[in-house]
Parts: C-alpha cells; sequence; structure tokens
C-alpha cells in the first residue's frame, strides 16, 4: 500500500513540473513595424539634364534674383560612383544649393599672346579665360568655371575675401604700365575687339550664375595695395552703359554731390585727419579693403589711385579731389554696401 502511494505521488509530482515548464517558455510573437516599398513621387517639373560627349550638363536656372537667391545648379555634374550602386538624379536638383562663382575679376597679362598663354597653362597661375588680342573671334577656355583658377591671390571686396574661391578669372592679353620720367604710370590702350570679346563673355557669365554688378571687379579693386590692373584705359564706362554690365554712377546725382564738394580745398583736407577718416570710411564702405586712420598713408593713396582707375580714369593721382569725391559718394548711394 505505502509503495502504490508513493509511485502515484512521483507521477503527480511529473505532471506538475511538466505543466510548469509550458508555462514559463511560451513565446509572445511582436508586431513587425510594415515597411513601404513605395517611392517618393517624382516632381512634376523635373529639370532636364542634357548629355553632351559622355558628360552631363544642368543648364536651367532654379534660382529667383529677386530675392537675392542665386540658387542653381547651372554647369557640369560630377556624379559618385559607389562600387556595385547606381547614382540616379531623379530629384535632381535640390533647391538648398548655390553657386561657387559670385564674382567677374578682370585682369590684364602684362605679357603678349604667346606669352600669356603660356603663363597661364604652364605656371601655377592661371584664369578661366584669356582674351587675346589677335582680332578674331575667340576666346581661350583655360579652366573649368566649376572649378578654381589661380588669378586674384590675396584679395577682399566687401564681406569676402580670398576671392579665388568665388570668382572667375578672366585675363586680357594687354602691355600693362610704364612709367614715365615724371613717375607717373603710362597704360596702353585696349583694343575694340577685345572690348567687345570681354563685354560678351563677362555678360554671358553674369547672367548665368546671377552675379550683381557690385560683384564686377577689376584685379586692382581686390588688391589695391599691390595691383594695377585692368587699369584706367579699360572702359567700365562702355561695359555699363552699352552692355548693362557692372556698376558705375548716376550722373546727376554725382553733379549734386559735386556742387557742395568744390567748396572744399582738397589740398589742404588731404592734411585734416577727420576728413581723411572720412574719405578712408567711405571707400571701406563701398567695398575697398582698407582701415580708417586718419592718415595719408600709402594704402591710402593706393586705394584712391585704384578707385580713379575704375570710376574717373582722367585723373589717378592718387589724391582726392572735388570729382573724386562727389562719385565715391553717389556711388555708395546708389549701391549701398548690405
Amino acid at each position: 500500500m505505502r509503495n502504490s502511494l508513493s509511485v502515484i505521488s512521483l507521477g503527480l509530482l511529473i505532471i506538475s513540473c511538466g505543466t510548469q515548464k509550458k508555462s514559463h517558455t511560451a513565446v509572445v510573437k511582436p508586431t513587425l513595424p510594415q515597411v513601404s516599398l513605395v517611392k517618393p513621387e517624382v516632381p512634376l517639373h523635373k529639370p532636364r539634364i542634357r548629355h553632351e560627349g559622355g558628360v552631363e550638363f544642368f543648364k536651367e536656372n532654379i534660382g529667383d534674383i529677386t530675392k537675392n537667391d542665386n540658387t542653381a545648379s547651372y554647369g557640369s555634374i560630377v556624379s559618385a560612383n559607389p562600387a556595385g550602386y547606381k547614382v540616379v538624379k531623379t530629384f535632381f536638383p535640390a533647391v538648398g544649393q548655390n553657386f561657387r562663382q559670385r564674382y567677374i575679376i578682370l585682369h590684364y597679362t602684362a605679357l603678349d599672346d604667346d606669352k600669356s598663354v603660356n603663363v597661364l597653362t604652364q605656371q601655377s597661375v592661371s584664369s578661366h579665360y584669356l582674351v587675346n588680342d589677335l582680332g578674331d573671334n575667340e576666346i581661350y577656355q583655360l579652366v573649368d568655371e566649376n572649378k578654381r583658377a589661380y588669378h586674384a591671390g590675396i584679395s577682399a571686396w566687401r564681406k569676402d575675401k580670398m576671392l579665388n574661391d568665388t570668382s572667375i578669372g578672366i585675363e586680357i592679353v594687354n602691355a600693362g604700365y610704364k612709367t614715365d620720367a615724371g613717375g607717373m604710370k603710362v597704360f596702353p590702350e585696349y583694343s575694340e575687339a577685345q572690348v567687345k570679346k570681354v563685354a560678351a563673355l563677362v555678360k554671358d557669365l553674369a547672367n548665368r550664375y546671377m552675379i550683381p554688378p557690385t560683384n564686377v571687379l577689376g584685379h586692382s579693386d581686390i588688391a589695391p595695395t599691390r595691383k594695377q590692373d585692368p587699369g584706367p584705359k579699360f572702359p567700365w564706362k562702355k561695359l555699363y552703359t552699352d552692355y548693362q554690365v557692372g556698376m558705375w554712377y548716376d550722373e546727376s546725382v554725382k553733379d549734386n554731390f559735386y556742387m557742395t564738394a568744390v567748396l572744399e580745398d582738397y589740398t589742404l583736407q588731404m592734411t585734416v585727419p577727420s576728413f581723411l577718416f572720412k574719405i578712408q570710411t567711405a571707400l571701406r564702405d563701398f567695398g575697398y579693403d582698407i582701415n580708417p586712420n586718419g592718415l595719408y598713408d600709402d594704402a591710402t593713396k593706393k586705394t584712391i589711385e585704384t578707385f580713379q582707375y575704375h570710376f574717373r580714369p582722367e585723373n589717378y593721382s592718387g589724391m582726392m579731389d572735388a570729382e573724386t569725391w562727389a562719385i565715391l559718394q553717389a556711388l555708395n548711394l546708389k549701391y549701398p554696401n548690405k
């Protein structure tokens, strides 16, 4: 009888343990998130990508110049080529981008045609374009517009510095200045054919990259203490009046400033620190890299001279006179440095 009860008890213990084991190993399967395989919709207006010679180009500007927004993607397209994957341009281009090209800088080579080509292609100085003096209809491209050329060097304009990063450089074949017996710089003329080439090229670049008039400059404008090019013989006014490119003052506004300015004795005023400080401040406000200090020092003389190259080529003495002062004030009014 005792043996029978032991067997029954053992059996009940085994059943009980088995039941408990099953309750501990029960697994509840989690609910997995649903993965959507539907791709985003392609925009209704998808800009066209063109294919030329095995290279892709995008030639449609999508910026809004009225909002001072040059967001666009004009130019050749360079894309990654990751192993085992395909890069597609289904949603190209994104609006959140802008151009590297924000300035156009004009230079002269101070060399003849052959030497200009050799130096700008074989040495550590370069430009995007070279305008020859051969009277033909050719403009030489030397550097891709999307790449940096080495033409500006140490440079500044308004809030920007080191303008190689943000500019397109145009070199013009021209002999550069010589110094006469009196120490005055004498500059050679540009040919009419060169001027037409430069004007057409600058207009095309300014339109495509929506470059404002204040950013079409000479090398001397962005480096006034060390450069003179393109010099006073370059016809900035003609570019403005005939091609609507670059900056120029309004004659009537300049005349109003001149009526007040002509009353001053500038030979005397150029020795007055407060007047010099005002001139230096006006030059800095316009865009030149000058630190106002109230002194008629070498940097001030060269900056005034550079300003005169661009806007008062009849007199580039480096001394402020009534006409130069009136022009500077008229330009600051027309092109405020925001």
